[in-house]
Protein backbone atom coordinates (compact mmCIF):
# COMPACT_ATOMS: atom_id res chain seq x y z
CA UNK A 1 0.00 0.00 0.00
CA UNK A 2 2.89 2.03 0.69
CA UNK A 3 4.45 1.49 -2.44
CA UNK A 4 1.15 2.64 -4.14
CA UNK A 5 0.80 5.81 -2.28
CA UNK A 6 4.60 7.05 -3.77
CA UNK A 7 3.23 5.76 -7.12
CA UNK A 8 -0.21 7.92 -6.90
CA UNK A 9 2.00 11.13 -5.28
CA UNK A 10 4.37 11.02 -7.92
CA UNK A 11 1.76 10.72 -10.97
CA UNK A 12 0.01 13.83 -9.54
CA UNK A 13 3.32 15.70 -9.21
CA UNK A 14 4.28 14.70 -12.68
CA UNK A 15 1.01 15.73 -14.04
CA UNK A 16 1.31 19.03 -12.83
CA UNK A 17 4.68 19.44 -14.03
CA UNK A 18 3.02 18.30 -17.14
CA UNK A 19 0.56 21.26 -16.93
CA UNK A 20 3.30 24.14 -16.72
CA UNK A 21 5.37 23.05 -19.72
CA UNK A 22 2.90 22.34 -21.76
CA UNK A 23 1.56 26.12 -20.89
CA UNK A 24 5.11 27.67 -21.33
CA UNK A 25 5.23 25.43 -24.56
CA UNK A 26 2.12 27.25 -25.59
CA UNK A 27 3.00 30.72 -24.66
CA UNK A 28 6.45 30.50 -26.58
CA UNK A 29 4.30 29.18 -29.39
CA UNK A 30 2.24 32.64 -29.15
CA UNK A 31 5.46 34.40 -29.15
CA UNK A 32 7.85 33.09 -31.53
CA UNK A 33 6.45 34.19 -35.05
CA UNK A 34 6.23 37.91 -33.89
CA UNK A 35 9.84 37.19 -32.46
CA UNK A 36 10.88 35.55 -35.57
CA UNK A 37 9.55 38.21 -38.18
CA UNK A 38 10.90 41.16 -35.62
CA UNK A 39 14.56 39.48 -36.19
CA UNK A 40 14.80 38.42 -39.78
CA UNK A 41 12.84 41.80 -40.68
CA UNK A 42 15.82 43.87 -38.70
CA UNK A 43 18.52 42.34 -40.50
CA UNK A 44 18.61 43.95 -43.76
CA UNK A 45 18.96 47.28 -42.15
CA UNK A 46 21.57 45.77 -40.16
CA UNK A 47 23.76 44.19 -43.01
CA UNK A 48 23.36 47.21 -45.34
CA UNK A 49 24.96 49.72 -42.58
CA UNK A 50 27.60 46.84 -42.16
CA UNK A 51 28.58 46.61 -46.25
CA UNK A 52 28.36 50.50 -46.10
CA UNK A 53 31.34 50.43 -43.26
CA UNK A 54 32.93 47.74 -44.49
CA UNK A 55 33.22 48.83 -48.23
CA UNK A 56 34.28 52.75 -46.77
CA UNK A 57 37.21 50.71 -44.67
CA UNK A 58 38.18 48.48 -47.37
CA UNK A 59 38.27 51.05 -50.03
CA UNK A 60 39.74 54.18 -47.86
CA UNK A 61 43.10 54.88 -46.15
CA UNK A 62 41.47 56.22 -42.69
CA UNK A 63 42.74 55.34 -39.30
CA UNK A 64 39.51 56.10 -37.28
CA UNK A 65 39.02 54.10 -34.35
CA UNK A 66 35.66 52.17 -36.65
CA UNK A 67 38.77 50.81 -38.77
CA UNK A 68 41.97 50.66 -36.42
CA UNK A 69 42.65 50.64 -32.68
CA UNK A 70 45.78 50.61 -30.68
CA UNK A 71 47.48 47.39 -30.60
CA UNK A 72 49.38 48.55 -27.58
CA UNK A 73 46.25 48.12 -25.65
CA UNK A 74 45.39 44.82 -24.73
CA UNK A 75 41.62 45.45 -22.96
CA UNK A 76 38.71 43.88 -25.14
CA UNK A 77 35.07 44.00 -24.11
CA UNK A 78 33.21 40.69 -24.37
CA UNK A 79 29.18 40.99 -24.16
CA UNK A 80 27.61 37.58 -23.37
CA UNK A 81 23.83 37.65 -24.68
CA UNK A 82 21.84 35.17 -21.94
CA UNK A 83 18.67 35.16 -20.87
CA UNK A 84 16.51 36.28 -18.18
CA UNK A 85 14.54 33.29 -17.42
CA UNK A 86 15.04 30.08 -17.47
CA UNK A 87 13.31 26.55 -19.08
CA UNK A 88 15.04 27.27 -22.49
CA UNK A 89 16.79 24.30 -22.53
CA UNK A 90 20.70 24.66 -22.92
CA UNK A 91 20.04 28.04 -24.64
CA UNK A 92 22.19 29.98 -21.33
CA UNK A 93 24.19 27.77 -21.50
CA UNK A 94 25.55 27.42 -24.77
CA UNK A 95 26.12 31.13 -24.65
CA UNK A 96 28.18 30.79 -21.35
CA UNK A 97 30.41 27.87 -22.67
CA UNK A 98 31.10 29.96 -25.75
CA UNK A 99 31.97 33.12 -23.78
CA UNK A 100 34.19 30.68 -21.73
CA UNK A 101 36.32 29.45 -24.39
CA UNK A 102 36.32 33.00 -26.20
CA UNK A 103 37.88 34.30 -23.01
CA UNK A 104 39.90 31.98 -22.31
CA UNK A 105 41.22 32.23 -26.20
CA UNK A 106 42.16 36.26 -25.18
CA UNK A 107 44.03 35.16 -22.16
CA UNK A 108 46.06 32.93 -24.38
CA UNK A 109 46.68 35.71 -26.68
CA UNK A 110 47.56 38.23 -23.90
CA UNK A 111 44.44 40.49 -24.28
CA UNK A 112 42.45 41.44 -21.03
CA UNK A 113 39.08 40.67 -21.14
CA UNK A 114 36.28 42.63 -19.98
CA UNK A 115 33.13 41.09 -19.32
CA UNK A 116 29.84 42.59 -19.93
CA UNK A 117 26.30 40.24 -19.47
CA UNK A 118 23.05 41.15 -20.56
CA UNK A 119 20.23 38.52 -18.97
CA UNK A 120 19.79 37.76 -15.50
CA UNK A 121 20.81 34.10 -15.76
CA UNK A 122 24.13 34.99 -17.31
CA UNK A 123 24.93 38.02 -14.57
CA UNK A 124 23.61 35.49 -11.64
CA UNK A 125 26.30 32.96 -13.07
CA UNK A 126 28.63 34.75 -12.91
CA UNK A 127 28.58 36.57 -10.00
CA UNK A 128 27.88 33.41 -8.01
CA UNK A 129 31.88 32.34 -9.28
CA UNK A 130 33.28 35.71 -8.05
CA UNK A 131 33.66 36.45 -11.73
CA UNK A 132 34.28 40.35 -12.33
CA UNK A 133 31.81 41.71 -14.35
CA UNK A 134 32.00 45.65 -16.16
CA UNK A 135 27.69 46.42 -16.35
CA UNK A 136 24.99 44.18 -16.88
CA UNK A 137 21.41 44.34 -18.12
CA UNK A 138 17.94 42.96 -16.96
CA UNK A 139 14.75 42.27 -17.98
CA UNK A 140 12.78 41.41 -21.37
CA UNK A 141 15.75 39.16 -22.90
CA UNK A 142 12.81 37.69 -25.16
CA UNK A 143 11.39 40.72 -25.96
CA UNK A 144 14.70 43.41 -26.43
CA UNK A 145 13.28 46.81 -27.23
CA UNK A 146 15.48 50.04 -28.67
CA UNK A 147 15.78 51.59 -25.37
CA UNK A 148 18.08 48.41 -24.41
CA UNK A 149 20.32 48.62 -27.08
CA UNK A 150 20.95 52.17 -26.66
CA UNK A 151 21.76 51.72 -23.09
CA UNK A 152 23.66 48.59 -24.00
CA UNK A 153 25.88 50.45 -27.15
CA UNK A 154 26.10 53.67 -25.41
CA UNK A 155 28.30 51.69 -22.66
CA UNK A 156 30.39 50.25 -24.94
CA UNK A 157 30.82 53.36 -26.91
CA UNK A 158 32.44 55.24 -24.43
CA UNK A 159 34.48 51.65 -23.32
CA UNK A 160 35.59 51.76 -26.51
CA UNK A 161 36.39 55.28 -27.32
CA UNK A 162 38.21 55.46 -23.91
CA UNK A 163 41.95 56.11 -24.51
CA UNK A 164 44.17 53.38 -23.40
CA UNK A 165 45.64 55.05 -20.14
CA UNK A 166 41.77 55.82 -19.22
CA UNK A 167 40.78 52.08 -19.28
CA UNK A 168 39.65 52.08 -22.75
CA UNK A 169 39.22 49.34 -24.91
CA UNK A 170 40.54 47.78 -28.32
CA UNK A 171 38.07 45.43 -29.34
CA UNK A 172 34.93 44.51 -28.65
CA UNK A 173 33.24 41.32 -28.95
CA UNK A 174 29.60 39.76 -28.88
CA UNK A 175 28.63 36.08 -28.09
CA UNK A 176 25.21 35.51 -29.05
CA UNK A 177 22.44 32.86 -29.98
CA UNK A 178 21.60 33.12 -34.26
CA UNK A 179 18.22 31.99 -35.10
CA UNK A 180 18.39 29.79 -38.11
CA UNK A 181 14.91 28.07 -37.91
CA UNK A 182 12.55 26.89 -35.20
CA UNK A 183 15.23 23.77 -34.92
CA UNK A 184 18.48 25.42 -35.40
CA UNK A 185 19.84 27.79 -33.52
CA UNK A 186 23.89 28.52 -33.36
CA UNK A 187 26.04 30.04 -30.71
CA UNK A 188 28.31 32.78 -32.08
CA UNK A 189 30.76 35.04 -32.03
CA UNK A 190 30.97 38.27 -33.54
CA UNK A 191 33.65 40.86 -33.54
CA UNK A 192 32.21 44.15 -33.99
CA UNK A 193 34.61 46.87 -33.90
CA UNK A 194 37.31 47.20 -35.12
CA UNK A 195 35.44 46.57 -38.79
CA UNK A 196 37.20 43.00 -40.12
CA UNK A 197 37.31 43.59 -43.48
CA UNK A 198 35.56 40.07 -45.55
CA UNK A 199 37.44 39.86 -48.73
CA UNK A 200 35.40 38.55 -51.56
CA UNK A 201 37.27 35.69 -53.40
CA UNK A 202 37.36 36.58 -57.34
CA UNK A 203 35.10 34.25 -59.63
CA UNK A 204 37.01 32.31 -61.54
CA UNK A 205 35.38 31.79 -64.95
CA UNK A 206 34.55 28.50 -66.32
CA UNK A 207 36.41 26.70 -69.28
CA UNK A 208 33.59 28.38 -71.76
CA UNK A 209 33.01 31.14 -70.16
CA UNK A 210 34.74 34.84 -71.37
CA UNK A 211 36.50 36.38 -68.70
CA UNK A 212 35.12 39.65 -67.18
CA UNK A 213 36.24 42.53 -69.88
CA UNK A 214 36.50 44.88 -67.37
CA UNK A 215 38.00 44.18 -63.88
CA UNK A 216 36.04 45.80 -60.42
CA UNK A 217 36.58 49.30 -59.56
CA UNK A 218 37.23 50.42 -55.86
CA UNK A 219 34.42 53.08 -55.38
CA UNK A 220 35.58 56.76 -54.89
CA UNK A 221 33.96 58.41 -51.77
CA UNK A 222 34.40 62.24 -50.91
CA UNK A 223 33.34 63.14 -47.38
CA UNK A 224 31.51 66.11 -46.22
CA UNK A 225 31.90 68.40 -44.04
CA UNK A 226 35.19 65.68 -43.53
CA UNK A 227 35.95 62.31 -42.97
CA UNK A 228 36.49 62.27 -39.21
CA UNK A 229 32.97 64.12 -38.69
CA UNK A 230 31.04 61.28 -40.86
CA UNK A 231 32.52 58.59 -39.35
CA UNK A 232 32.11 60.15 -35.78
CA UNK A 233 28.20 60.45 -36.57
CA UNK A 234 28.27 56.03 -38.29
CA UNK A 235 29.93 54.92 -35.70
CA UNK A 236 27.30 54.99 -32.65
CA UNK A 237 24.71 53.97 -35.54
CA UNK A 238 26.70 51.13 -36.56
CA UNK A 239 27.17 49.99 -32.88
CA UNK A 240 23.40 50.24 -31.51
CA UNK A 241 21.86 48.60 -35.19
CA UNK A 242 24.31 45.58 -34.61
CA UNK A 243 23.64 45.22 -31.12
CA UNK A 244 20.37 45.49 -31.74
CA UNK A 245 19.77 42.71 -34.70
CA UNK A 246 21.33 40.84 -32.39
CA UNK A 247 19.12 41.50 -28.96
CA UNK A 248 16.85 40.40 -31.84
CA UNK A 249 17.80 37.73 -32.82
CA UNK A 250 18.77 36.48 -29.55
CA UNK A 251 15.04 36.56 -28.28
CA UNK A 252 14.09 35.04 -31.02
CA UNK A 253 16.47 31.99 -30.77
CA UNK A 254 15.17 31.94 -26.82
CA UNK A 255 11.77 31.74 -27.85
CA UNK A 256 12.39 29.09 -30.19
CA UNK A 257 14.43 27.22 -27.78
CA UNK A 258 12.37 27.57 -25.07
CA UNK A 259 9.75 26.38 -26.76
CA UNK A 260 11.72 22.69 -28.35
CA UNK A 261 12.18 22.43 -24.41
CA UNK A 262 9.12 22.44 -23.05
CA UNK A 263 7.54 20.25 -25.95
CA UNK A 264 10.27 17.98 -25.09
CA UNK A 265 9.57 18.06 -21.46
CA UNK A 266 5.76 17.70 -21.54
CA UNK A 267 6.19 14.41 -23.70
CA UNK A 268 8.69 13.53 -20.71
CA UNK A 269 6.33 13.84 -18.29
CA UNK A 270 3.42 11.93 -20.37
CA UNK A 271 6.36 9.48 -21.02
CA UNK A 272 6.69 9.62 -16.98
CA UNK A 273 2.86 8.97 -16.15
CA UNK A 274 2.54 6.36 -18.42
CA UNK A 275 5.60 3.94 -16.75
CA UNK A 276 4.45 5.20 -13.36
CA UNK A 277 0.51 4.30 -14.40
CA UNK A 278 2.02 0.76 -15.65
CA UNK A 279 3.68 0.19 -12.60
CA UNK A 280 0.75 1.30 -10.34
CA UNK A 281 -1.62 -1.07 -12.05
CA UNK A 282 0.92 -3.99 -11.71
CA UNK A 283 1.29 -3.24 -7.62
CA UNK A 284 -2.31 -3.13 -7.53
CA UNK A 285 -2.50 -6.41 -9.43
CA UNK A 286 0.28 -8.01 -7.29
CA UNK A 287 -1.40 -7.09 -4.25
CA UNK A 288 -5.11 -8.04 -5.41
CA UNK A 289 -3.53 -11.34 -6.12
CA UNK A 290 -1.53 -11.93 -2.77
CA UNK A 291 -5.18 -10.79 -0.93
CA UNK A 292 -6.81 -13.58 -3.08
CA UNK A 293 -3.92 -16.34 -1.87
CA UNK A 294 -4.48 -15.34 1.28
CA UNK A 295 -8.31 -15.99 1.32
CA UNK A 296 -7.93 -19.10 -0.54
CA UNK A 297 -5.58 -20.40 1.93
CA UNK A 298 -7.85 -19.18 5.12
CA UNK A 299 -10.66 -21.14 3.14
CA UNK A 300 -8.54 -24.38 2.87
CA UNK A 301 -7.30 -23.99 6.11
CA UNK A 302 -10.60 -23.79 7.51
CA UNK A 303 -12.04 -26.94 5.16
CA UNK A 304 -9.21 -29.38 6.55
CA UNK A 305 -10.10 -28.62 10.24
CA UNK A 306 -13.72 -29.38 9.22
CA UNK A 307 -13.28 -32.22 8.23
Amino acid sequence: MGSQLALKSRIHSTESLAKIFNAQEMIASSHIAKARDVALNAKPYTDAIFDAVQALVAHTHITHPIAVKDENNPRVAVLALTSDRGMAGPYTSSIIRETESLLARLDAAGKQPELFVYGRRGSTYYKYRNRDIAATWEGDTDQPGVEIAETISSTLMDAYMKPAEQGGVSELYIVYTEFINMVVQKVRVLRMLPVEIVENEAKVPAPDEEAPAVADVAPLYTFEPSIEEVLDAILPKYIQSRIHECLLTAAASETASRQNAMHTATDNAHNLIDDLTRKLNASRQASITQELTEIIGSADALNKEEE
